[in-house]
């Protein structure tokens, strides 16, 4: 059997599809849209142009089936803070977000809540260890660590409309 194969299309003005075709020749491939949603789609074994399933996902949907096919528990080298008393979770900013706009530092996360901003997700963009001269945007998932009582703290903070 060969391995899985990808590869990865631009789609001018809606994102980028990405295509794997599996050890068993079968055909899945997902777009990326632009709004941070995302397009799955299963191909038709007998006819690998024959979509047999799509499905729109929002972004949060999005995320959770990845989080559902790649557990971290399955992989040694990530650490896992449940074991250490605290807990790592996606804050996203909505539109309408006090904080849209503003400086990272501007919501004095870590001297109010204690927790630390470890990274931001922007559309199909990772920002790791954004500074206090980060500007926010709405739509951002912004991934808090800390303690339980800190990150539903710093939740209701980012959370300011």
């Amino acid at each position: 059997m060969s391995a899985a194969r990808t590869s990865t299309t631009p789609l001018p003005g809606i994102g980028v599809r990405y295509d794997l075709t599996t050890r068993e020749r079968r055909r899945l491939s997902v777009v990326a849209h632009h709004d941070g949603s995302r397009t799955l789609s299963a191909y038709r074994g007998d006819d690998p142009e024959a979509c047999a399933l799509s499905v729109r996902l929002a972004g949060e949907e999005a995320e959770a089936l990845v989080e559902a096919l790649k557990p971290t528990h399955h992989s040694p080298n990530l650490l896992s803070t449940t074991e250490l008393g605290l807990v790592a979770e996606r804050v996203r900013l909505s539109a309408t977000s006090h904080w849209n706009g503003r400086l990272l530092g501007d919501t004095r996360m870590r001297t109010e809540t204690g927790v630390s901003i470890v990274a931001v997700l922007r559309l199909a963009e990772a920002i790791p260890s954004p500074g206090p001269d980060f500007r926010l945007v709405g739509g951002d998932t912004l991934i808090v660590i800390g303690t339980r009582e800190g990150v539903d703290a710093a939740a209701v903070i980012l959370g300011r409309e």
